[in-house]
């Protein structure tokens, strides 16, 4: 196998694998599914963030775990290839890319695993790694009335994939993120072996591919928490002129217990304008609502805030009832009264709200355009200050996208996993999600990204990237900080050679296994 492998590898350029070598390389692997070759060109040289571009050498469609094992057992062998695993496809910096090595198209397993689960009377669904949250949402409703109960904004996005980063929406302030939610995983470590780990059996590598951004294991099967779905969401947008108004609002709803606040707690930030992107026309929910801006005071800034909240209900419910238990939560928040919005929409339908916008921007071509995203967390002794410059004057236009911001809790996170958090029980998620055409603004718009870093970093602000992209060892050293040592640790346990996402440039390939 190695001596076939070798001559593909030294004998052919990534850029385009011949089709006789593309059939050697699968008959030497022994693979149950296919092979194609890699090339800049193809879907393994790109992602959505469309920033960076690579030649891997082949792209993997495996039938199953055992294909993925012997694809990184193969590379072990070898003295530099690599591997990454690629879910949708939907990462910013170029993370499921591996140079001139293996990309494995997760996406080809995802109906491997589909089977609910009763134990001690709690309901679980084990998965693919490679299955879509938005199909395991719909699959467990329909068929069980049951659903996951942390989610992203975003569903088309891999299981495997959201839980390599933390997956975070406006849920996570009760039930935490996505990884506080799988009690079991499938791993396949950078040494090839098949690993079921939990909380209990093989915890380092549980909580360290927890947030591992992929480099000690791709996870092949995960066992998710469900709870019952309710039928219906009544969904609603209040706006805020001052951003401490704002913010007291949002720490208070999600500090309350459940049953004391909304079930779903978001928000974001726009232009003070009639910009049809970033500005009023972005807040109502209908078509048929409208944002009178008569109402906003002479005295707001160049941004206001809008409160993103939903209550869940059944369709049993008294519309009466839904309506008491709305007003009663909305009565203590300081919001501007008549810049109300409200609708009602299934469960399903207010999760995958986000699809609409995907075939919006798809029809008008900005889909496929760059997104230089930047998504951070920062604590809530930073964010007054990161607010009164970065969104107040340096975005104060906006960023031709959704600029989201509310906060987390801390004690809904599992310190063991390895994501990497700021301190103090309240921290915030600010996402920037730029839709830009490609072009000069590209450039432009990540030269701001870093100087907004540069100034966080300059005024001493307690922060960490989300969906971290660092080029220098020095610097994820110092995202890490005091838990660099224990992730390490880890990675030499798991991926002692550095196989594993390259795309992240945490760690060179080395040759043989570190001593």
């Amino acid at each position: 196998m190695i001596v076939c492998l070798g001559r593909i590898v030294q004998d052919t350029d990534a850029d385009s694998i011949p089709d006789d070598d593309v059939s050697t390389l699968s008959e030497s692997l022994d693979l149950q599914g296919t092979i194609e070759s890699g090339g800049i060109t193809g879907v393994a040289g790109k992602d959505f963030g469309g920033l960076y571009s690579v030649k891997p050498l082949a792209l993997i469609k495996p039938s199953g775990t055992e294909d993925i094992a012997r694809v990184v057992k193969a590379a072990s062998q070898t003295s530099h290839l690599t591997v990454a695993a690629r879910g949708n496809g939907h990462s910013i910096n170029g993370q499921a890319m591996a140079d001139g090595g293996f990309v494995i198209d997760m996406r080809s397993t995802e109906e491997n695993h589909f089977k609910p689960l009763t134990i001690d009377g709690s309901h679980y669904i084990d998965v693919s790694g490679g299955a879509l949250w938005e199909d395991v949402l719909r699959r467990c409703v329909s068929m069980f009335r049951l659903a996951p109960r942390s989610w992203t904004d975003y569903l088309s996005l891999t299981v495997g994939g959201t839980l390599s980063n933390a997956g975070v929406s406006g849920q996570a302030f009760r039930f935490g993120p996505q990884t506080s939610n799988v009690t079991e995983l499938e791993v396949v470590t950078g040494k090839g072996e098949i690993t079921v780990c939990s909380a209990t059996q093989n915890s380092e590598l549980f909580f360290g591919a927890l947030g591992g951004l992929g480099q000690l294991g791709i996870i092949t099967r995960a066992r998710v928490k469900l709870q019952p779905a309710p039928d219906m969401v009544r969904w609603l947008r209040v706006v805020y002129t001052e951003f401490e108004e704002f913010t007291r609002d949002a720490e208070f709803l999600v500090t309350q217990e459940e049953g004391e606040s909304f079930d779903y707690v978001e928000g974001f930030v726009f232009s003070n304008s009639d910009d049809p992107i970033n500005g009023w026309p972005s807040v109502p929910l209908d078509p048929d609502h409208e944002f009178n801006p008569a109402y906003i005071p002479q005295t707001a800034s160049s941004v206001l805030y809008c409160l993103e909240v939903a209550l869940h209900y059944r369709n049993s419910d008294r519309p009466s009832t839904v309506d008491t238990a709305v007003s009663r939560l909305l009565e203590r928040l300081g919001f501007i009264q008549r810049l109300k919005f409200q609708l009602n929409v299934s469960y399903v339908e207010f999760l995958l709200r986000v699809k609409q916008v995907e075939e919006h921007a798809k029809a008008n071509g900005n889909w496929d355009s760059p997104h230089p995203w930047l998504n951070i967390f920062i604590s809530k002794s930073s964010i007054v200050d990161f607010d009164r410059t970065v969104f107040r004057k340096m975005l104060k236009d906006g960023v031709g996208g959704p600029m989201l911001i509310y906060p987390l809790l801390r004690s809904k996170w599992d310190s063991r996993t390895s994501v990497v958090l700021p301190e103090g029980e309240i921290f915030y998620i600010v996402a920037l999600l730029r839709f830009v055409p490609k072009g000069p603004t590209v450039e432009k718009l990540v030269a701001q990204n870093h100087e907004i870093i540069k100034w966080c970093n300059k005024e001493g602000l307690d922060f960490k990237l989300y969906l971290p992209h660092y080029q220098s060892k020095e610097d994820w050293k110092r995202h890490f900080g005091n838990q660099w040592t224990r992730f390490v640790e880890r990675k030499t346990s798991f991926d002692p050679m550095a196989i594993l996402a390259p795309g992240q440039k945490f760690f060179k390939r080395t040759h043989t296994i570190k001593p």
